[in-house]
């Protein structure tokens, strides 16, 4: 008997030491434990998944003891997109789930909770406002053609936020007669051409779209109030109190500087809807909203499309005036592509913040679809801007949407603008030199000499301004 207990005893008590053993490993920096069983556990693919090839080994571990059974995949995660299951524990995550690469190039990411959707309104009157479940209804502070937002604190969580009230009679009576809420979106596949959507069936639509959406540049849906015996809708958004980033036409435009950082934000808010398979369609200054913390939110989902594919293939004019593509006027009654309708829209933002004012102006509605047709971008004299910057704008504004740039490219030339900062203080690189140290000698003196750098020189600059 005690021969055979022994063996057994033995065993337990060495795979109990291996097991304390592996997790004290996961614990202590340096060791060799995290790569062995990395190499073990996971194929060479795996470990270059987007969740698991984290080098943060603090986070691997935690990960390990959430769950008893991993699963793992050999399939990777594209950029910005959300895992099934469980993988890094949020409560203690320090990026978000749409982060890629190593753990020091990773931005600051809180993931979001889901948008609430209630059926069941309660509203009442108090002595000083109007209380609507948990929240008070204070002060009007904006108007649209189909109703109003108000300022709204939540007793709740002690917050403010920006409640958009649309009343559904009034939206059903623009279009002429009721029609029934469509289901979630509008799906635009290449060659199969969406029909026209009623005024309440694009609320929909952009309640759908925007609960899908999870990003730092995407304005944020938190709650959907739709209760079918009320006529009143009500959209509840993160409170963002600095507005608009700017009101076009102005007379104080943006320092270059301060253009590229914003327009950072709008290329990767759209490549994110993009990738989401949205087009916005109504990009411009007044629907770019400016956060607490100085970052640009892509806002007003009222348009926007849905696609399946690679891309939408559209033919119905939408959006502003001013910010419409050249194909949308056309007469061909061809389609066009909705990711170039986006980039067009994003070029004559840029060039307003610049300026101040759009590229192609006219108080004539045809005039100015003639002009945006034929005449080509012109460039003030004053402010003066680099040629790299003159060079994208003209780029965006490429009347053939099949030559116009893609989002990939320009964040692309976006990055390397932000890397070299030909825009701010030519002294400004011997101060980062301490932090650069993966670039070349030269390359700094390359900096301070003002001379252009090549695309594989900027690939050796570290990035330490943020981008993702």
């Amino acid at each position: 008997m005690e021969c055979d207990s022994g063996p057994s005893k033995d065993t337990q008590t060495e795979l109990a030491e291996r097991v304390a053993a592996i997790d004290v490993d996961e614990q202590a920096e340096g060791t060799g434990n995290i790569n062995s069983m990395t190499n073990n556990g996971m194929s060479s693919e795996t470990s270059e998944d987007v969740f698991l090839s984290s080098q943060d080994q603090s986070d691997f571990s935690c990960f390990q003891r959430a769950s008893s059974r991993p699963a793992l995949s050999n399939r990777k995660f594209s950029l910005q997109e959300r895992p099934t299951g469980g993988c890094l524990p949020f409560q203690n995550q320090a990026y978000g789930p749409y982060a890629t690469g190593p753990a020091t190039h990773i931005s600051p990411r809180i993931v979001r909770r889901p948008t609430i959707e209630s059926n069941r309104v309660s509203i009442s009157d108090s002595d000083d406002c109007v209380q609507l479940n948990q929240y008070k209804l204070q002060s009007e502070i904006g108007k649209g053609s189909y109703g109003v937002v108000k300022l709204a604190y939540n007793q709740s969580d002690d917050k403010y936020y920006a409640m958009k009230v649309l009343s559904k009679k009034r939206l059903l009576k623009q279009y002429g007669f009721p029609r029934r809420p469509p289901p979630r979106g509008s799906k635009t596949a290449s060659g199969d051409q969406a029909k026209p959507m009623a005024p309440l069936e694009r609320v929909y639509q952009e309640i759908a779209i925007l609960k899908k959406l999870d990003h730092v540049n995407i304005v944020r849906l938190v709650e959907v109030l739709d209760d079918p015996a009320e006529d009143n809708l009500y959209m509840v958004f993160d409170l963002l109190r600095k507005g608009a980033v700017m009101e076009v036409p102005c007379d104080h435009s943006f320092s270059e500087e301060q253009a590229w950082l914003y327009f950072r934000d709008i290329v990767l808010g759209i490549e994110y809807l993009h990738y989401q398979k949205i087009i916005h369609r109504d990009i411009k200054p007044s629907n770019l909203l400016l956060g607490d913390d100085g970052h640009i939110k892509i806002a007003d989902f009222g348009v926007s499309n849905q696609f399946e594919g690679n891309d939408a293939l559209l033919s119905s004019t939408a959006g502003t005036p001013a910010f419409m593509a050249p194909e949308t006027l056309s007469d061909s009654g061809q389609g066009f592509s909705g990711k170039a309708l986006d980039v067009w829209a994003m070029g004559v933002t840029l060039y307003c913040f610049v300026f101040g004012k759009c590229p192609f102006m006219d108080e004539y509605i045809l005039v100015l679809h003639n002009i945006i047709k034929h005449k080509p971008v012109e460039f003030p004299e004053q402010p003066v801007i680099s040629d790299e910057l003159k060079d994208l704008i003209i780029r965006m504004l490429d009347k053939k949407p099949e030559d116009r740039i893609g989002v990939p490219e320009i964040k692309i030339l976006v990055k390397a603008m932000l890397r070299k900062r030909s825009f701010g203080n030519p002294f400004e690189c011997a101060r980062r030199e301490e932090r650069s140290m993966s670039a070349p000698g030269n390359l700094l003196i390359k900096q301070a000499s003002g001379e252009v750098l090549k695309d594989t020189e900027l690939a050796d600059v570290e990035e330490d301004d943020g981008t993702s």
